[in-house]
């Protein structure tokens, strides 16, 4: 019973680091990224995404409550697994363990930038260009969300090869290693859009 349980642990932990997280994740960059079009095409994103009917019930559903479990049932995975990095440095050993540092990486960047935005936002706060030119203009702030963002950004692209293969997607050998290139441009591809966004908001 406890194998079972531990088996659909796992499945749903894979499923919600795709669905919806990772679909949230690639609306958020899509999103941020209107800020290099100009501070007007991030607010009229920004307000657009804000002013959403029923929006506090789907951040909480779709949002929050995933996040909650799969950020909880992580950080078991990452404390429990026994790494053997040390005695087999094959490329999928460093991915394993890569995945669980940036997986608490993650964790702490999005609780501040939760704090930092929506918190703020509840207590009255507008999430504009203004609100995150301020935030990044300090560097640590800047360098801090660069290292949040590429985090995230690996942790779901290397997350989504997991993916495929724990839902039986790519079970032979040479599925797996087509989607390991993918999924490296994957991580490519979202990483130069965070880049663009973080600069785009302090140039």
């Amino acid at each position: 019973m406890a194998g079972n349980r531990e088996f659909v642990n796992r499945r749903l932990h894979s499923l919600l680091g795709v669905i919806p997280i990772g679909v949230f994740l690639l609306q958020h960059l899509v999103v941020n990224h209107f800020i290099t079009g100009g501070p007007e095409s991030f607010n009229k994103a920004a307000a657009f995404m804000g002013n959403l009917p029923f929006r506090i019930v789907l951040e909480t559903v779709v949002i929050y409550l995933p996040i909650l479990f799969h950020a909880i049932y992580g950080l078991y995975i990452a404390f429990t697994a026994n790494s053997n990095v040390n005695r087999f440095g094959t490329y999928r050993n460093w991915m394993y363990i890569l995945q669980r540092i940036t997986g608490v990486i993650t964790l702490i960047f999005i609780a501040w930038h939760v704090w930092q935005t929506r918190v703020a936002a509840a207590f009255g706060a507008e999430v504009s260009y203004e609100m995150m030119h301020d935030i990044l203009s300090s560097p640590f702030m800047f360098v801090f969300y660069l290292v949040g963002i590429l985090s995230t950004i690996f942790h779901f692209a290397n997350g989504l090869w997991s993916f495929l293969v724990s839902w039986g997607i790519t079970v032979s050998p040479r599925s797996q290693v087509i989607s390991t290139y993918v999924t490296i441009g994957v991580f490519v591809v979202l990483a130069i859009i965070g880049i663009q966004t973080l600069i785009g908001f302090v140039s």
